[in-house]
Formats: C-alpha cells, structure tokens, sequence
C-alpha cells in the first residue's frame, strides 16, 4: 500500500494538524460545539441544542481530544475516550446498553474485564468542510478507498487516524487495555488496512445505520502499526503527552 519512499506521516501531520487534550472547560466545549455542528446539524443524529453544544452524561467520565488546523488555526474534529467509573460496578459503558443482545461473549465478556482497563472511544466527528469528499457527506468523518491509492500522501486520512492514534495513546497513558465502539464495517476495513485491527465481536445491529460491536487491543494495536506510520503515531503521541505536560 505505501513504500518506503513516502512522505515521513509525521512530519507531514505537523505542517497541518495538531492533536490537542481538551482538558479544560473551554476546551471540551470545543468538542460539544463540533459535535452539535456534525450530530446534530449535519447528521440529525441528536436534536438541536439552543447553546448548540452536543453533550451527555457520558461525558463527565471521559477524556477528550480535539484536533486543531495549524493553517486555518480552528478546532475542526474531536474524539472522546469514555472510561467507567471503577467504584460503581453496574455501570455501564454506552456500547454496553446498545450491544446487550448482540455481544458475542464468547470472544469477550466486557463484564468479566477489571473495569478500569476498558475503555470506548464514542463521539468522533470532523466538521464537513474537513470531510466534503464524494459520498462523505453524511458520515461524521473522512475515510474512502481513494486513501489506499498509488498516491497517498496528498489524501492520507491524518485527521481520523489522527484522532484515532490520539486517543489510542491517551487510553494507553490511563492504563487502558481494551477500547470498544461501535463502527461501520467499511469504516473499520478502512481502518484494518492501516493496521488500526478493529475487532468485530458481536452480530450488527441498527444504530445511526449498521454498526459492529468491535474492540481494539490497545498495545496490540500499536505494536503493529505498520514501519511506515509508526512515525505519524509517534507524532501524534507525543502531542498527547506535551499536552498532559503542560497542563500539570
């Protein structure tokens, strides 16, 4: 899919993005303001909020990242990493309630799992004028076959992987071992072919569309990332941990 000739993928993300831990308050409403122009204007996945900021009960047990344009110098996409509070032990991760019926427990039982080394990752988004490609207007990010052709590095897919790596290595700094969600199969083929190894681990089921019940194995993951992108990751990381840093 890619040689050794590319474009090295993390100095190429610096020129243009930045991942960035949304851990302050005007930070996160960054990420519901993103997610209220994608769920809720763009997809009509949740209704309208009038201070046009998407969020829920989820978010106060979750970790949040956004990515940031260098050129434009807008937040234009966002994830958040939801991890259970460990002294409540009924509670559940969303995908959890969803997938009830359609886990396949005998690949893996998220009750049977010490519940502070599961995660799911929930909530991610780019803003449209970020993802207006052929046929992507109705998905809340950018990813296509066109990204695995002979020329990748002008349409490699930085901003999903980009906040996908991000919040694989903010869960990995917390100790997680397992993240869920819930994903397209496409989305997650796509993802495959980059070596992200999304799981599915349950029969699909009608949520926003058809999705999987899926599970990534975080150090799995990134012990398998292939030569050529290992170094976007590790870009992508370190932003991570400067951010971390510098909040404390």
């Amino acid at each position: 899919m890619f040689s050794q000739g590319t474009t090295h993928l993390g100095t190429s993300f610096k020129q243009y993005f930045e991942i960035v831990p949304a851990l302050t308050e005007d930070l996160k409403r960054e990420a519901y303001r993103i997610r209220h122009s994608v769920y809720c204007e763009d997809l009509k996945y949740e209704p309208l909020r009038p201070d046009q900021l998407e969020s829920d009960e989820y978010d106060a047990y979750a970790l949040h990242l956004l990515i940031h344009s260098v050129k434009y110098d807008i937040f234009i996409g966002c994830v958040r990493v939801i991890i259970p509070p460990t002294d409540d032990p009924d509670w559940l991760l969303p995908f959890e309630k969803i997938c009830a019926h359609a886990l396949n427990r005998s690949i893996i039982d998220p009750t049977k799992l010490p519940r502070k080394q599961i995660a799911e990752i929930s909530r991610l988004a780019v803003i449209s004028s970020f993802r207006r490609r052929k046929g992507e207007a109705t998905n809340p990010i950018n990813l296509s076959e066109e990204d695995f052709n002979h020329n990748p590095v002008p349409r490699f897919p930085y901003i999903p992987l980009g906040l996908y790596y991000g919040a694989i290595e903010l869960a990995r700094l917390h100790d997680i071992e397992v993240f869920f969600i819930l994903t397209e199969e496409r989305l997650a083929n796509h993802f495959n072919k980059l070596g992200m190894q999304i799981e599915f681990i349950g029969a699909p089921l009608k949520h926003r569309g058809l999705r999987f019940p899926s599970m990534v194995n975080i150090n799995k993951t990134i012990h398998n990332i292939r030569p050529v992108i290992y170094p976007l990751y590790q870009t992508i990381a370190q932003d991570v941990r400067t951010g971390l840093i510098n909040k404390n």
